[in-house]
């Protein structure tokens, strides 16, 4: 007799630490990968796998188009352009749900509007908690502001997951600073609602202003950064950008246009680096700007890394392709900021000095005026 144990990687080493005969009895461990390569051979399996569910279960054929937008399907399900997921248990239903609305529309077979369909169903069943957060925001109970300009003001984006779905949201990160000891103080880690990734990012932003403008000396900066109306737990560094962006418009005095929403994690060398979830952000803010009215000047700014995950919906697509929403992708805070602002960075030259009137010389002038007062202050 041959017994085969199926379970997750947790339970696996739980189960060969706790029991020494464990790893004699089941010998052979083999592992199970979620996604596989998107390209012909598996576009063929995905086709034959729907083949199969259709006869097995006696339902309607699926055409070409039907079977492209199921293939779609499991590359969003991983937010990957080059990937297809191997969970087929959602791949059996999104079929089976496929094939009851092309039944209801009289077609056969099933076309690609029925696999939309269904999709839009089951997007209808489970999305009460976004429709209402979306209420707050489009009645300024929650405020999240999508067109001007604030000094230090930006729409950062997080995704809530509910277990079977996920969803976008838009958060409003602000930023003040003032004299101090050269400080940056994230209000969630005060409060300990800060997880330590959270934490971790607002310390590493903190290094990328200490090596940038920290060569004269320490900083005289006492920084504070917050989510407004957000009282629950806060984890993840994909918001670690969007802070530092806040950061420098509060200290260079320059408003950020409200109109463009920022997710991506930094480096101390203030590169933007990749982050999660980025498809749901991007559709998590479009939906609030597309009940407001798209303008042309609205979009989300992602990092490059992320290009190869966006897989956006087709209405998201559609808006993308016609200029009445926009996707930006950078691979610097410089590069952000200056979309940001509409006011260029500025590079050190060959004596370490930034070009007047750039962002950068706007945040040193300012930290000069708060040494210049710092040290007035310990002499008095």
């Amino acid at each position: 007799m041959k017994v085969i144990a199926i379970g997750p990687w947790s339970l696996y080493q739980v189960l060969i630490q706790a029991d020494p005969e464990f790893a004699e009895l089941f010998a052979v461990r083999a592992d199970f990968a979620s996604e596989m390569t998107w390209n012909e051979e598996h576009i063929a399996d995905y086709a034959a796998f729907i083949s199969r569910q259709v006869r097995d279960r006696k339902l309607i054929h699926f055409s070409a188009a039907a079977v492209a937008s199921v293939v779609e399907f499991g590359a969003r399900q991983l937010e990957h352009q080059k990937k297809l997921t191997t969970r087929f248990l959602d791949i059996t239903n999104l079929v089976i749900e496929a094939s009851h609305w092309a039944g209801k529309a009289g077609h056969d077979p099933v076309m690609a509007e029925d696999v939309e369909r269904a999709l839009e169903a089951r997007t209808y069943r489970s999305n009460l908690t976004q429709t209402r957060y979306e209420e707050l925001i489009l009645d300024r109970t929650v405020g999240i502001a999508t067109d001007g300009e604030v000094v230090g003001q930006v729409n950062g984006l997080s995704v809530i997951d509910l277990g079977d779905y996920a969803f976008g949201r838009p958060s409003r990160i602000t930023a003040t600073v003032a004299p101090g000891r050269g400080s940056v103080q994230s209000v969630e880690r005060a409060i300990e609602l800060s997880g330590p990734i959270h934490s971790k990012g607002v310390l590493t932003l903190s290094g990328d202003l200490s090596g940038k403008y920290g060569e004269s000396g320490p900083l005289s900066l006492n920084a504070t950064v917050t989510f407004e109306q957000m009282y629950g737990p806060i984890d993840g560094d994909s918001a670690s950008s969007t802070e530092l962006y806040a950061l420098l418009s509060a200290l260079s005095g320059l408003p950020l246009k409200q109109a463009i929403a920022v997710t991506g994690s930094v480096d101390q060398f203030g590169r933007v680096q990749a982050v999660g979830g980025v498809t749901k952000k991007i559709e998590g803010y479009f939906d609030i700007c597309q009940q407001r009215g798209l303008s042309g000047e609205q979009g989300v700014l992602v990092p490059a890394a992320n290009v190869k995950n966006l897989m956006v919906r087709s209405d998201v697509a559609a808006a993308v392709t016609q200029g009445s929403f926009n996707l930006w992708s950078v691979e610097t805070i410089d590069e952000g900021i200056e979309l940001l602002t509409g006011v260029p960075a500025g590079e050190r030259d060959a004596d370490g000095r930034f070009p007047d009137g750039s962002v950068h010389a706007r945040v040193l002038e300012r930290l000069g005026r708060f040494a210049e007062f710092s040290n007035r202050q310990r002499q008095d």
